[in-house]
Order: structure tokens, then C-alpha cells, then sequence
């Protein structure tokens, strides 16, 4: 077993990569706490349990909620809930919330704290590949309205997130390729090593005890902790992390968020790979290279099934849209992300009929 790995954060938190390391959470909860509400998804209280009884032994008051399970968690009533039990326990600014779970609790546990007084702690552990990659690394929060994903949320930095590999040896084996999706695109935007150890051996890529998915997490969330240390609140640096995620959103918004949002995104890379094919600053070489590599673990490259229109007019409420101008995020060149701004329709309806299976 090899050594946890600390990555930091630029100077705003840490986040702890290792196998068996679930033991390190309560050290991250800030001093000065005197009780802590640890949120999970309903009927995952298997790594909720234990980080509990850890924080009680710590000497900590532990209050525990449970959440609906996936996308159904990010919702204004859900948030509303876990409210209403910080209240009922008088949460102060010293106390902290602890979530465990995937993505989606990461995302409402961190609107929460982050709202609670104005801002409470709030320390990750998450239990995906997706979370621990993405969602859990770099204080992005949100919940979902009806017209639109994330369209609500704060930057809210974690006081730390605990990744402990050795949880994903429950996660069903379609999740854990799905959250490769997020780990390729940091391949595609900034650290090619990525693509080479997927395509060397994506048979071991997939296994959540292979060695090379340790490597791969860990330079994951590198790429990640390097651009939110020098772009908390999303301007062009941290917007390139979305690569893939304007088509990615809409796909999860018309398909009622049935579809993994990891899927979702490596629809969306192809078809920003796509876009960057048309305008000239990606090769043929690169394009062939995004459907090989994501097919090669088993996602998806193709899609047909919503109508453009349907996913022109979400796109169009996407975050990164400024006025009326969409606003994607294309390569320039294999780990060269760039923005491209106002496309025209013609050429949105191009790329998608591209993906057609």
C-alpha cells in the first residue's frame, strides 16, 4: 500500500489521497468545533458510520442526516431540511458539517455550510471516483432548479477532503467509469500523462485496486488544485475545468438527470472536440484521440437522443453564457484550453449531428 499523499490546495485547504485513510477526517475539522453534522446519502451508512463514531471520539457532538440519494439531494427543500437541523442543535460559526458521499451531497452539504450563518466549515469525504476528482476538490456548491443544473450555489473552500480509495470497492463498476470521465478530461486540459496511462491500460484503469488508479486520482485532483488556487471564483482559468460540461449539463437537464453525469461529460468533450475541429485548433489526430480513450473504458461517444433545438435553448441558460452568447471551452491543442465565444448556431448543429451513432 503506498503513502497517503497530501495535495495542497494553493494556501486554501488540503486534500488527503490514500487507501485506509477515513481516520484523518477528524483532524481536518477545525479547532474550536463543538459538534458537527455529518451528512450522507440515505442507505450509505457504511462510511457515514464509521467517520461518525471517529469524530465522536474525537470529542465532537455528532448530529447525523440522511439525504436522498443522486441528483434528487440538490434541491431547495432538501437544503432547507439540513437547515432547519442546524438550527435545532444551535450551530454556531465554530461548529462544522462533514459530508460523505458522492458529488451530489458534496454540492448540498457545501451550499449548506456555506450558507448557515454566512459560512460554517465544511469538510469533504467523498465516496465516488466523480467526487473525489471533481466535485469535493476546490469549494464549488450548488443546488438544482427546474431550469438548470447548479444554477444556485456559492464558492464556499472546504477546511479538507479526506479521498480514501478503498471506498470505491462498493461503488457500482458503472459509476467508477463514469468518474474516469472527469479524471480524462484533466488528461485533455492539462496533464496528457493522464491519456497515456488510460490508453496504456484501461483494463486496469477500471479496477478500483489497480495501482494506476491511484496515480490517476492523484493527478486528477492536481490539475484541479492547481487552477482553483489561482481562480477561486471562476474566471477563465478555473472555467476551463467545465470542458466538456456546457453539452454535458444540458444532456443530464432533458434526460431528468437519469443519465451519470460522467456520461453526460464525455458526450460533452466529444462534441467540444467537435467544435474545436471546425474552427481549426483540433486536429483530426486529437478528435479520433477523445473517442478512442473514453471508448476504451467504456463511455459513451455518441448521442441522438434529444432534439438540438431542446439542447440549444438549455445550453442557453448555462452559466458560463454571457448576455446571448454561448460560451464553450475548446482545445487549442492537446492540454491548450481556450474559450470560444459565440459560435454560430450552424455550427453548434454540426458538431452535434457529428455525434450521431
Amino acid at each position: 500500500m503506498s503513502e497517503p499523499v497530501v495535495i495542497p490546495v494553493g494556501d486554501l485547504h488540503d486534500v488527503v489521497v490514500g487507501r485506509g485513510v477515513l481516520d484523518r477526517v477528524a483532524g481536518l475539522v477545525p479547532e474550536g468545533a463543538r459538534q458537527v453534522l455529518v451528512v450522507g446519502p440515505e442507505g450509505l451508512d457504511r462510511y457515514a458510520g464509521p467517520v461518525a463514531q471517529s469524530l465522536r471520539a474525537a470529542g465532537l457532538v455528532v448530529h447525523e442526516a440522511s439525504v436522498p440519494d443522486a441528483e434528487r439531494a440538490k434541491t431547495a427543500e432538501v437544503a432547507a431540511s439540513l437547515w432547519a437541523v442546524l438550527g435545532q442543535h444551535a450551530f454556531t460559526r465554530t461548529d462544522a458539517v462533514v459530508a460523505v458521499g458522492g458529488g451530489t451531497v458534496t454540492d448540498l452539504a457545501g451550499f449548506v455550510a456555506a450558507t448557515w450563518l454566512r459560512g460554517v466549515a465544511v469538510v469533504h469525504v467523498p465516496t465516488t471516483l466523480l467526487a473525489m476528482v471533481d466535485a469535493a476538490v476546490g469549494g464549488k456548491t450548488g443546488i438544482n432548479t427546474a431550469e438548470g443544473k447548479n444554477l444556485v450555489g456559492s464558492f464556499h473552500t472546504p477546511a479538507g477532503v479526506v479521498c480514501d480509495l478503498d471506498v470505491l470497492s462498493t461503488l457500482p463498476q458503472a459509476d467508477l467509469v463514469a468518474g474516469l470521465a472527469e479524471v480524462l478530461k484533466g488528461g485533455f486540459i492539462a496533464d496528457p500523462r493522464i491519456l497515456e496511462l488510460v490508453e496504456a491500460a484501461p483494463q486496469d484503469a477500471v479496477r478500483w485496486d489497480a495501482p494506476v488508479l491511484d496515480e490517476l486520482v492523484r493527478r486528477k485532483v492536481a490539475v484541479k488544485a492547481e487552477v482553483v488556487a489561482g481562480d477561486l471564483r471562476e474566471a477563465f482559468a478555473r472555467e476551463v475545468l467545465n470542458y466538456g460540461h456546457t453539452l454535458g449539463h444540458a444532456v443530464e437537464q432533458v434526460e431528468g438527470y437519469r443519465r451519470r453525469h460522467g456520461e453526460a461529460v464525455a458526450i460533452g468533450m466529444v462534441f467540444a472536440a467537435e467544435l474545436g475541429h471546425r474552427t481549426g485548433t483540433v486536429s483530426s489526430e486529437l478528435l479520433a484521440r477523445h473517442r478512442s480513450v473514453l471508448a476504451a473504458v467504456g463511455l459513451p461517444t455518441t448521442y441522438d437522443a434529444a432534439p438540438v433545438e431542446e439542447l440549444l435553448a438549455v445550453m442557453a441558460r448555462d452559466k458560463k453564457s454571457r448576455g446571448a452568447r454561448l460560451r464553450f471551452v475548446v482545445l487549442d491543442g492537446l492540454a491548450h484550453p481556450v474559450r470560444l465565444e459565440g459560435p454560430p448556431e450552424s455550427l453548434l448543429r454540426e458538431a452535434y449531428a457529428a455525434l450521431a451513432p
